[in-house]
């Protein structure tokens, strides 16, 4: 079905029928340009929709039969990791509890709702996830109760459980196989890693007493850097974990709380943030002489002014000419 779509030189539009906060790509080869987002619908009833953009038309399709009716706002969503089409194709939504979905021609069929607290009726939310490549048979997912779980998917089973800080663990990326770190309400990153889990590793920890840190991205391509960001605050923190505790850079150019970061996934050299201000800046964080090349007073390299405050950015995993950004019910794709 062909939807709602804006166009103008470089910037494509979709309006959904509701708010829009979580944002995936697919990686897929046979399906590159397809994206899934989720509703932000302040009650149980939300929804997870898969939108396939055209790059040659400019135009969005949706499918009315592969719409997922989600128990309340899905904090995270992610596909099946892998470029290949001979995989399964998943999704996987955080929420209440983790899921996986399959995705059919005709419909969208729930495979499996992963509960690490079978003892209780209840469950203690998920705040995000994490599933790569190099782990795509696992993913960590983050928590309320002050754990990281990390699920073997194919057996649908707890494979580690860690309490992993002081206060609610708000995000969680993975660095490298049995590696990861997450940031929380303590105002702490930290990593961990599976072969040693009595131990972690504090590498930042935020300049702001009794802060949140709430976002965290490793980067994929280059994992020498992270990105984090904390509760109101209009500053992206970069880090080289060779140097722990103290930030390589911090962004400064937002003139109101930053909301969201993406790494560019191929190469890892640049960075978009996105804020309140209603702004998306792009970064070229790392160069070969990074160290040398530092500006404290540095200036994105370009950015894009949206009508309203942004919630979401996802670059895209497959093409690095496209960034995908979420405010009020519009998906929009940047030609970067």
């Amino acid at each position: 079905m062909q939807s709602p779509t804006e166009k103008k030189a470089g910037v494509y539009t979709y309006i959904a029928q509701y708010p829009i906060y979580s944002l995936a790509w697919s990686m897929r080869r046979d399906k590159k340009t397809r994206l899934a987002t989720g509703s932000f619908i302040e009650d149980y009833g939300n929804k997870v929709e898969l939108v396939q953009f055209n790059t040659d038309t400019g135009d969005f399709s949706t499918d009315s039969r592969l719409v997922i009716e989600h128990p309340y706002s899905p904090t995270n969503l992610m596909f099946f990791p892998s470029s290949e089409s001979t995989n399964p194709d998943l999704i996987a939504t955080s929420g209440d509890y983790l899921r996986l979905w399959e995705i059919h021609s005709d419909q969208v069929e729930l495979k499996a709702l992963l509960n690490s607290n079978k003892s209780s009726e209840f469950n203690s939310a998920i705040t995000s996830f994490d599933w790569t490549e190099f782990e795509s048979h696992r993913i960590a997912t983050s928590s309320v109760d002050t754990t990281c779980t990390i699920w073997d998917i194919e057996r649908e089973v707890v494979d580690t459980q860690l309490v992993a800080h002081d206060k609610e663990v708000y995000d969680i990326s993975y660095g490298a196989p049995q590696v990861f770190a997450s940031v929380s309400g303590d105002g702490s990153l930290r990593v961990f890693d599976l072969r040693d889990k009595e131990r972690s590793t504090i590498v930042y920890e935020n300049s702001s007493p009794d802060t949140p840190l709430l976002r965290l991205e490793w980067n994929k391509a280059d994992p020498r850097f992270m990105a984090t960001i904390g509760m109101d605050s209009n500053k992206v923190v970069i880090l080289d974990i060779r140097f722990p505790t103290t930030p390589l850079m911090e962004l400064k150019k937002h003139k109101e709380s930053v909301n969201a970061i993406s790494w560019e996934s191929r190469i890892g050299r640049q960075l978009c943030s996105v804020g309140d201000d209603s702004r998306a800046l792009m970064w070229e964080v790392v160069s070969p002489n990074i160290r040398q090349d530092i500006d404290a007073d540095m200036d994105p390299m370009m950015w894009y002014g949206s009508t309203a405050e942004i919630n979401q950015v996802r670059w895209s995993l497959v093409d690095s000419d496209w960034v995908a950004i979420t405010f009020l019910s519009k998906l929009q794709l940047l030609k970067v």
